[in-house]
């Protein structure tokens, strides 16, 4: 089975990669304003959910919209032949510390349903599939670090279903302010002479 790596595209807090080209944009001064809403505003995406989500999502979902914009995704057509799989270290731990502070004093207790939302990890899986059409499997994974390993064994997993022709998957770990996101479109391609590798997503990754 061959299975070709379409686009990918890198992110932290300091880094914009797509296909191993910086498109990294200038920070915002100000406490209030996210490098994350910047990528969003000068790449002039249009979703207005965004602003809405916390901050896992608003770092997967942007790498999934740069990379649906490189290989020129149709938002309006229903994709059931593609996946979505994440992994990351976290899971939702970010919002769930957040939202601790909500419920902790009983003399100041404030439950936001804002926060609560986002205290499942697998929401960023889903907030993609939505924005892009994604009909097919969607699943996220924790483990304790990074593995190329473990990716390309899940990797191989989902295109030994034979009804899956595309796949957008990888790290989306995001807490305590620290981003760090490999996210990537990979599609089965049987006259492809070299193959995705645990060495290509290492390399890509670092």
């Amino acid at each position: 089975m061959k299975i070709e790596l379409k686009s990918y595209c890198r992110m932290t807090n300091n880094a914009l990669i797509l296909n191993g080209k910086d498109i990294s944009v200038a920070h915002s001064e100000g406490e209030n304003r996210s490098w994350l809403d910047d990528i969003y505003r000068s790449h002039k995406m249009q979703y207005l959910k965004f602003f809405k989500m916390d901050n896992l999502c608003k770092a997967g979902f942007l790498a999934a919209e740069l990379i649906g914009n490189d290989i020129g995704w149709d938002k309006t057509v229903v994709k059931n032949d593609v996946a979505v799989v994440c992994f990351n270290r976290s899971s939702s731990l970010d919002d769930d510390m957040n939202y601790q502070q909500t419920i902790r004093d009983s003399g100041n207790y404030f439950p936001s349903p804002s926060i609560f939302v986002y205290t499942l990890a697998n929401i960023v899986t889903g907030e993609i599939a939505i924005r892009n059409k994604i009909a097919g499997e969607t699943s996220f994974y924790i483990m304790e670090n990074f593995s190329s390993k473990r990716i390309l064994e899940a990797i191989e997993d989902i295109f030994a279903n034979p009804s899956i022709k595309g796949l957008l998957c990888g790290w989306t770990e995001y807490f305590d302010q620290n981003c760090d996101i490999l996210m990537m479109y990979l599609e089965r391609n049987k006259g492809l002479k070299t193959n995705i590798t645990e060495n290509i997503i290492k390399k890509i990754y670092n």
